[in-house]
């Protein structure tokens, strides 16, 4: 057997900064050396990050990306790390010539082996995924080899996320190559509970191949997706050997005892029809890493509620860093929603970089402007007061005054659509990124006002949190906080009193929409699991409150559209996940027959 050390960088790159990948990269190297460690692994498209959409079809960034990972492998011999080998995803492109049925310019989504150097073996990743937030055959052309690299005698087969989640092809060929390692680098998006599906994927893919399995991921935001590492390590029997933590940046290193090979160095062809290519970074053995032995660690897993509140922060927080924003602003209510966000803000930038305003208008309850205050106190961020009513009053008599009295609903969506005018003054004034405060129950029923302090802004953190889970995410951080011996930040008030939008007297979310957990569990039904009537019908729910429902969902999608993006913590969220014409005359009735000429008014 051959002992090798291995370094797993769970770093943080960002879309299109090559430069500042590769440095984290070349940092990432100089510690796993230290280390003494004999092979890295980066993520997934860690040179371009992921997703890059399509910059993959812009033939500047592929080629930038190819003289990056060039420069890379030169920096690092230049820094006495060439004994080290490196694999790393980046944007690569084949010498096709171009057609019809694929993407412009031929990209490819590729991992490089570099050493000495140089680069020892390219490879593109050959299952390209077309569904959910996933639009690869889009931009990638697939390839058909299957990388297979000596390390100190032992032999790794390479591959690229999807490669390992599809029961043909590489998993196969990995089978019949000998390898004694597999090695797969990933930019896995999170979602809840998509950490059991992991690692029950590399426990079968281990005892498949007979390969222990080595899984790095990525960490970070981009944009709506955020990425939580959980990088693992399984043994070829598939026990789980080590594992690395959630949403946090570190060099994660372990050693394995791997069997040497003793196989010939030459291409062969899979029974699948892919080439299994093989090189030698080092034939034999290397000597031993410096002691003591890399004992394995099993970091502990995160609770349910607080691996959702991490994954919401660190969405955040990227969006704001990585787009060049320092500070944020949102209306503070005094209601659950923006206080929940108002926590997210302070966790995810500092209290000192967070702005709230509460605007009361006419109907806003003395107990709503106290429990905003109260936050602000509790959490330390900047806290203002800007009446709202007095320009409500002065648009409604400026309307008034050209012959056209605003009453009702008319009158309701004035008084929102006064504070998101008001957020994004402040916002262009000072420079802050406004964010929305809608949650997903409001948001599928379309029961929010468009350009109100809800739906307006640069980006929406509680965007894919239900109204009941955003009640529990807000008892669990008063919860940890108190356990930590510091203050609650969302007054218990906040908490549980009965929702409401306050813009006409004893207004109350029950007067419009059902009970929370009653709306949250047929929208489950329909957003997520995509069921239609006769199914959510079946499940126990009310066919006349169904249709309902799912008729506001379908009437909302305009809504939807106009919406900030919002970090995705769930199997199916609105915007990459779910894409549904708004102009859409299908129509499902309460007795399961479509009605497909049906008008229903928006």
């Amino acid at each position: 057997m051959a002992q090798l050390r291995i370094a797993l960088a769970q770093i943080n790159p960002t879309v299109g900064d090559l430069t500042g990948n590769a440095a984290l990269v070349l940092e990432a190297a100089r510690e796993a050396s230290a280390a003494g460690a004999q092979l890295l692994a980066a993520p997934e498209q860690a040179l371009t990050g992921y997703p890059i959409e399509d910059l993959a079809l812009r033939g500047s960034f592929v080629r930038a990306s190819r003289a990056a990972l060039e420069e890379l492998g030169r920096r690092l011999a230049d820094e006495g790390l060439g004994e080290l080998v490196v694999v790393v995803g980046y944007l690569d492109e084949t010498d096709w010539v171009p057609r019809a049925g694929f993407p412009a310019g031929s990209p490819q989504n590729a991992a490089a082996v570099l050493h000495r150097g140089e680069v020892l073996i390219r490879s593109a990743k050959h299952h390209l995924p077309n569904y959910g937030v996933f639009d690869e055959y889009r931009y990638f052309v697939p390839g058909d080899e299957l990388p297979v690299v000596r390390i100190g005698g032992v032999d790794t087969a390479v591959a690229i996320c999807e490669d390992l989640w599809q029961d043909r092809g590489t998993p196969a060929a990995a089978a019949e190559s000998g390898a004694g390692l597999m090695l797969s680098i990933n930019a896995s998006p999170y979602e809840l509970a998509k950490d059991d599906e992991r690692y029950e994927l590399m426990r079968r893919r281990a005892i498949e191949t007979g390969c222990a399995v080595v899984y790095v991921n990525q960490v970070g935001g981009q944009d709506e997706l955020v990425f939580d590492g959980d990088s693992l390590v399984v043994a070829k029997d598939g026990a789980l050997i080590a594992r690395a933590g959630k949403f946090v940046e570190e060099l994660f290193v372990v050693d394995l005892d791997l069997p040497e090979s003793d196989l010939p160095v030459e291409d062969t062809i899979a029974s699948n029809g892919m080439t299994i290519r093989r090189v030698v970074a080092s034939a034999d053995p290397l000597p031993a890493p410096p002691a003591p032995r890399v004992e394995p660690v099993i970091e502990e897993q995160p609770s349910e509620l607080e691996e959702i509140y991490r994954a919401l922060v660190l969405g955040l927080r990227d969006y704001v860093r990585k787009n060049g924003f320092r500070t944020v602003l949102f209306g503070l209510s005094g209601g659950i929603d923006s206080a929940l966000v108002a926590a997210i803000a302070v966790d995810a930038v500092g209290a000192e970089n967070a702005y709230a305003v509460s605007m009361p208008s006419a109907y806003s309850s003395e107990h709503s402007k106290s429990d905003a205050a109260d936050l602000a106190q509790r959490t330390g961020l900047h806290f203002e007061t800007v009446a709202a009513a007095p320009m409500v009053d002065a648009y409604l008599k400026t309307i008034a005054d050209s012959g056209t009295a605003i009453t009702g609903v008319a009158d309701e969506n004035l008084q929102a659509r006064v504070r998101g005018t008001i957020l994004m003054a402040l916002s262009n004034q000072r420079g802050h990124l406004v964010l929305a405060t809608g949650n997903k129950s409001e948001l599928s029923v379309g029961y929010a006002t468009l350009y109100d302090a809800g739906s307006i802004g640069g980006f929406s953190p509680i965007k894919d949190v239900p109204k009941t889970l955003v009640w529990q995410l807000a008892r669990w951080r008063n919860a940890a906080a108190e356990q930590r011996g510091e203050t609650p930040p969302i007054p218990v008030s906040s908490i549980e009193k009965e929702p409401s939008a306050e813009l006409r007297p004893d207004q109350k979310d029950s007067d419009s929409l059902p009970d929370y957990a009653l709306l949250d569990g047929i929208l489950d039904l329909y957003v997520k699991g995509d069921k239609g009537i006769e199914e959510i019908v079946a499940a126990g729910y009310d066919p006349a409150l169904v249709e309902r429902i799912i008729r506001l969902t379908d009437q909302a999608e305009y809504k939807r559209r106009q919406y900030p993006p919002g970090t995705k913590i769930s199997p199916k969220a609105f915007g990459r996940d779910r894409r549904l014409p708004i102009t859409n005359r299908y129509k499902q009735k309460a007795d399961g027959a479509a009605d497909k000429t049906q008008r229903d008014e928006k």
